[in-house]
């Protein structure tokens, strides 16, 4: 076991926001907190790594466990480049190497050889126990999984957006190689080839992992288990994300029929206490008083949240748009240099498309080019007839952040009436009083309710969607979801959520620099059609001959890599003769020979060293 926590309990200004939080992982799990926004998944992970105090409870851990914490909030040292900043995990691995070069200089003149030699044999075992000669290969390979190909590398951290910085806060995090990794919203600010990148890391991590995560998908590819934080309290399941949906939808159901029958038979019981006191004789006053007894201490079900309901409001287009919504033809784009290229796909009525492709491809500039807002270097774009486009950024440029709820939606609607706006309001999880709070003491994921309920209020036929899901938490994107299922018109959006695109869309655009590819269906489908033709074209393109040569080809490989191991070892073991030859009487009385093997030593690092680099190279390939 490497952590567990007992009975947890944390409050903020007299309000308890944790009030039993029980729960254990072992060595190797790994393990997905989730809960709406503020449930205090991320105080809990302050908790676990000391930045937080608790009221009371129990945390265990074993002595000396190390504990790696990704917050959403990082600080890195801004005179550092990206290398730099990653290279500094292994500043004390540095420093050895640094060392064994310095006492290999000693060795020609100092007296005391044998302490110099004891030194040398320690350092250079802890160097090559904690992969000396790989860690630049682990940062290469850490930094192009998160998007920073080697281009950037020498970029200072000082001129990085928040997102980048987070990225490389999250690539030191896995190079230190915690026994205890923490990990706040890690999907935040990648793209999905870099998301599906940090999956395949993380489930190869070989220690304990909690996460708190709204990414759906990602919980369900990486967690063997998942702890639902509610009311304060931690529920554990034992099962991947789809599996827990269908248990607490079950177990949510169960409850509320109990709730239910408890109410009847508390109503009942009441009802017969009532009718006996009314025949006003003492012998049904006194079964009255009996029953009063009885009911005071029958057990009283707490009423369950209820499951989020299902949209009740039909959004309807105002005008139904033609057949064709929008055409675009080899679209390009410029700025200082040129964006993407040859861009061209279509959406038709109802489609729900999703548009996909690493960061920085220009997908948001492509929607700003649809939204007239830019000027194409070339290609065409064009709208079908009667189309009425409903816009969603990222930033909520639409909302008056001093108005309320129920003030934004009446002053841009003002012919709904207030049974229509609370109807609207409930729809999107605004309930009772939440409709009277002001925009700007709402979360960002609040604020996207908000934003899409106007937009779908406003009947437009095409709706445009920047990211919906951004800051959302589970229930809330299921809300979305439904939301937007439950449109009648056309929708064209940019997510990296796979879950959200896998349940919403029917097309897939894909985006790169050169061009775009087209897939029917949602992501899934797309995944697999990436597959089939990949395993297709493989196929096609190796022929009986071409399967032999690459075979010799790989049999070369294969003998060239054993003849380098076979250096290194040769090698290895002529550094030792060397070394033993310092120690030798003949040679420590003659100075020239003793620098004659120190230089042979020298040489000889110098030439393992490069073997090993080619070594690794050649395990790449």
């Amino acid at each position: 076991m490497i952590l567990a926590c007992s009975s947890l309990k944390k409050s903020f200004q007299g309000t308890d926001l944790l009030k039993d939080i029980t729960f254990k992982i072992e060595n190797h799990d790994k393990l997905a907190i989730i809960g709406v926004n503020g449930a205090g998944k991320t105080t809990l992970l302050r908790i676990i790594c000391g930045e937080e105090s608790y009221d009371s409870g129990e945390i265990f851990m074993p002595k000396n466990t190390k504990i790696g914490y990704l917050s959403q909030h990082n600080t890195l040292n801004p005179e550092f480049s990206i290398y730099q900043a990653l290279e500094d995990v292994f500043q004390p691995l540095i420093e050895t190497e640094k060392r064994l070069r310095e006492l290999e200089v000693q060795m020609s003149t100092s007296q005391q050889l044998d302490a110099i030699m004891d030194e040398y044999e320690r350092l250079t075992y802890e160097f090559e126990h904690n992969d000396g000669y790989s860690y630049q290969s682990q940062i290469k390979g850490v930094l192009k999984g998160l998007g920073f190909d080697e281009s950037m590398w020498e970029m200072p951290i000082s001129i990085l957006s928040g997102g980048q910085k987070t990225r490389i806060a999250l690539g030191r995090l896995l190079l230190l190689k915690p026994d205890l990794l923490l990990l706040d919203e890690p999907t935040n600010h990648l793209d999905v080839e870099s998301i599906e990148w940090l999956e395949n890391y993380l489930k190869n991590y070989p220690h304990a992992i909690i996460m708190v995560s709204h990414d759906r998908y990602f919980i369900d590819q990486i967690s063997n288990q998942i702890v639902e934080i509610e009311h304060g309290k931690a529920t554990t399941y034992k099962c991947s994300y789809q599996e827990y949906a269908i248990i607490k939808k079950h177990n949510r159901e169960v409850e509320l029929k109990h709730y239910i029958d408890n109410q009847k038979e508390i109503k009942r019981m009441q009802e017969s206490i009532d009718l006996l006191k009314s025949f006003n004789r003492e012998k049904q006053v006194k079964r009255a008083e009996s029953k009063e007894k009885a009911l005071a201490k029958m057990e009283k079900v707490e009423k369950p949240d209820a499951l989020p309901q299902a949209i009740r409001i039909q959004f309807q287009p105002l005008v139904e748009s033609g057949y064709d919504v929008l055409k675009v033809k080899d679209l390009a784009m410029a700025f200082d240099k040129p964006l993407f290229e040859h861009i061209n796909f279509e959406v038709k009525k109802q489609e729900r498309v999703a548009l996909i492709g690493p960061n920085g491809i220009g997908k948001t500039t492509l929607f700003h080019l649809i939204l007239n807002d830019y000027v194409p270097t070339a290609g065409k774009i064009k709208l079908g007839s009667k189309v009425m486009i409903g816009y969603y950024d990222q930033e909520h440029t639409s909302l008056s952040f001093n108005k309320t709820i129920f003030q934004e939606i009446s002053d841009t609607y003002p012919q709904m009436n207030n049974t229509q706006i609370r109807n609207a309001c409930a729809s999107f999880q605004f309930k009772g009083d939440d409709v009277f709070k002001t925009i700007d003491v709402l979360s960002g994921g609040e604020r996207g309710r908000v934003v899409l309920m106007k937009l779908l209020l406003s009947r437009c036929n095409f709706l445009i969607l920047d990211e919906p899901t951004n800051h959302l938490d589970i229930e809330s994107k299921e809300v979305l979801e439904d939301a937007l299922l439950s449109f009648e018109g056309t929708i064209l959006f940019i997510s990296h959520d796979r879950y959200f695109i896998n349940k919403l869309a029917t097309k897939v655009v894909e985006m790169d620099a050169h061009g775009s590819h087209i897939y029917s269906g949602n992501y899934s489908q797309y995944m697999d059609h990436k597959i089939k033709v990949k395993e297709t074209k493989e196929k096609n393109n190796t022929s009986y001959i071409e399967n032999k040569k690459a075979q010799s080809l790989q049999r070369k490989h294969q003998n060239q890599i054993k003849k380098i191991e076979k250096e290194i070892s040769t090698l290895e073991n002529q550094i030792k003769e060397w070394n033993l030859q310092l120690q030798e009487e003949d040679v420590l009385n003659d100075y020239k020979k003793y620098n004659e093997v120190v230089q042979k030593i020298d040489d000889g690092h110098t030439q393992l060293d490069q073997l090993l680099e080619q070594w690794e190279n050649m395990q790449k390939d």
